[in-house]
């Protein structure tokens, strides 16, 4: 590259240091001893992508190998996708500055459908084939993993070989299998693939499946190739959570990124079993740290960022088991050095005044919670397990240490949803602002303000409500405004998410592998920065579908039948569909299920229940 070509470049796009590299911390290595080199690929913003946990763990456990060399790449921006095309100059890591066409490994973490656009044009920039099978040996092996890799059809076309599950283990293995054979002399991306898939675990590469389809569109037959491929394949666990590695010397941004600051992972996967979450499927089972162990890992990031805030991460932190003792043993020495503790995902029916006094120094004046729906017998469908008591009581609390504002999250077309339910969410508002003027303690010269944000349902693979039909646009927008019009208080503050690209995302979440037509079409037609409001163009999308000859309502508006075979069905993640099935008919009979904690409901998953490993058998 002609770095000064280069620098007087930088000097005509917004924001350049999300490109020019060097960072505190990050990871050089002298590439005469590599015999691996591994692009991690963020496909969105370098803000975005430098405060996502998950690719700092996966670079760190990568740059543990001698003889590997993990680099971070993110999508740049419109501006700069401008100056590159228009100077020639290809995609390249950050750490060396070469072109990611030169590496071994191009890896994509895919964290949201709408960033499917990006990992297109990433791949353009760099001038890597799209298609995978118009790849030569001459080109880098294309790798997919993240929650998206769950139905990872829509995109398979693209794709090598996808990572299913957590990589911390799986990719530093597909990294020594790549380093061996090629000394062996034994590799060809043929038989490099082959192998991936049949002596490694949690690696699925599309190219060895045969997928047919009958003539009502549906898929007919998923085969593997033959029999050594797995009909289904496992995802990898991390089971030693507690000694897994996590990275304590973190990437220092040069620029503000959206979170900057100690993100201590406490634990993995979730107890709840909301029937709407993804998230609390795909990442079972439930696997704690221990407090002596999160203490460490604290202070060492600490001491190698001196970050002023700690955000202790999970899906639902107040279901850490030792919670109490954490933020007890961390604001020994926090409160000291000035340093604010984060609970960001907090539920309403576990929040007491002892974890609101541990967060009274984050610098905010609310605090968060997600009620889901705004009435009993619609959390009881969705299995919330909240009640309107434990919210009222959660805002009390709140109001009590001074906090005037609370946010509220909604989502709207769930499963079994009424005008009653959609017109509970703007009630429920009303009384948390009753609530406040009940508060003898509350802070009176700051009034209160309610904001109510609503998404709109999205059927997701993995989940109980994966067979069930998202509602048209129009339907959306009809409640929406339905709440918009019940909402009587000015103190209530109404947001609510963009009915068509939750749209376009229920598509791309339960597609096939006939969407990459659609993918392609999009690319010809310059999309990228799809899952930004200021670049997303339903125009767009409609025009790609039309002329792909895809009918997007077969993919988000079917319901689907118990029996047909599903495009993440070649997916095992632990969880039976027996399960599933059976939590959707409770659904429909606004019926709720215990937590892991309370009682198995034997998902499938080995599940920690609190200490005591519980063991259910699968076929149950």
């Amino acid at each position: 590259m002609d770095h000064r070509k280069y620098a007087s470049i930088l000097k005509s796009v917004s924001k350049p240091a999300r490109y020019t590299g060097g960072e505190r911390n990050q990871v050089v290595k002298d590439k005469s001893r590599i015999k691996c080199r591994f692009a991690f690929c963020f496909p969105d913003t370098y803000e975005i992508g430098m405060s996502n946990l998950g690719v700092r763990i996966l670079y760190g456990a990568l740059n543990e190998l001698d003889d590997v060399w993990c680099e971070r790449v993110y999508t740049p921006w419109t501006d700069m996708q401008e100056r590159m095309r228009e100077y020639d100059i290809p995609l390249w890591a950050h750490e060396s500055g070469d072109p990611i066409r030169e590496f071994d490994i191009v890896a994509f973490t895919l964290q949201y459908e709408m960033c499917y656009t990006n990992v297109l044009a990433m791949l353009d920039l760099a001038g890597i084939p799209m298609l995978a099978n118009e790849r030569g040996e001459d080109d880098p092996i294309v790798i997919g993993g993240g929650p998206c890799a769950y139905n990872a059809e829509p995109v398979a076309d693209f794709f090598d070989i996808f990572s299913i599950g957590e990589g911390e283990e799986a990719l530093p293995e597909l990294a020594r299998l790549y380093v061996k054979m090629n000394e062996s002399g034994e590799y060809t991306r043929e038989k490099f693939l082959y192998a991936a898939a049949t002596e490694l675990e949690g690696f699925y590469v599309p190219s060895l499946y045969r997928v047919e389809y009958g003539a009502d569109g549906v898929i007919s037959t998923f085969e593997p190739v033959d029999e050594n491929v797995p009909r289904r394949v496992k995802k990898r666990i991390v089971e030693d959570f507690d000694n897994a590695y996590f990275p304590t010397s973190p990437v220092m941004p040069y620029t503000e990124v959206v979170h900057d600051r100690i993100m201590l992972e406490v634990f993995r996967g979730c107890i709840r079993g909301c029937r709407f979450c993804q998230a609390g499927m795909i990442y079972r089972p439930v696997r704690d740290r221990s407090v002596e162990t999160l203490c460490r890992q604290a202070a060492e990031m600490y001491k190698n960022t001196g970050y002023d805030e700690i955000s202790l991460t999970s899906l639902a932190i107040d279901d850490y088991t030792c919670v109490d003792s954490l933020t007890d043993e961390l604001i020994k020495w926090t409160n000291d050095n000035k340093i604010s503790l984060s609970l960001p995902s907090l539920r309403a029916d576990s929040f007491t005044r002892e974890l609101m006094a541990k967060i009274s120094g984050v610098r905010s004046s609310g605090l968060t919670f997600a009620p889901e729906a705004g009435t009993q017998r619609l959390r009881d469908a969705i299995n919330k397990n909240v009640r309107e008591e434990d919210i009222l009581n959660a805002v009390h609390i709140a109001f009590e240490a001074g906090k005037s504002q609370v946010k509220l999250y909604f989502m709207i077309g769930l499963p079994t949803e009424t005008d009653e339910d959609v017109v509970g969410i703007a009630k429920l508002a009303e009384r948390v602002i009753e609530e406040y003027y009940k508060t003898e303690g509350r802070n009176k010269r700051r009034p209160p303000q309610v904001t109510i944000s609503t998404a709109c349902f999205i059927p997701k693979p993995f989940t109980p409500f994966q067979w069930f039909p998202q509602i048209t646009m129009e339907e959306f927008e009809r409640r929406q405004q339905l709440i918009a019009d019940n909402i009587h208080d000015r103190k209530i503050k109404y947001n609510f998410h963009d009915s068509k690209v939750s749209f376009v995302e229920a598509v791309l979440a339960r597609g096939d592998r006939r969407l990459s037509r659609v993918l392609l079409e999009m690319h010809k037609r310059g999309a990228s920065f799809d899952a930004w409001d200021e670049y997303f163009s339903m125009e767009t999308w409609d025009e790609s579908f039309r002329a792909a000859g895809i009918d997007p309502d077969f993919y988000a508006r079917r319901e689907r039948d118990y029996g047909e075979i599903l495009p993440w069905d070649v997916i095992d993640i632990g969880v039976t569909k027996k399960f599933f099935m059976r939590e959707m008919e409770m659904a429909e009979r606004s019926e709720p299920s215990k937590n892991c904690r309370e009682s198995c409901s034997g998902c499938g998953a080995f599940v920690y229940g609190g200490d005591t490993l519980c063991r259910k058998m699968r076929e149950r």
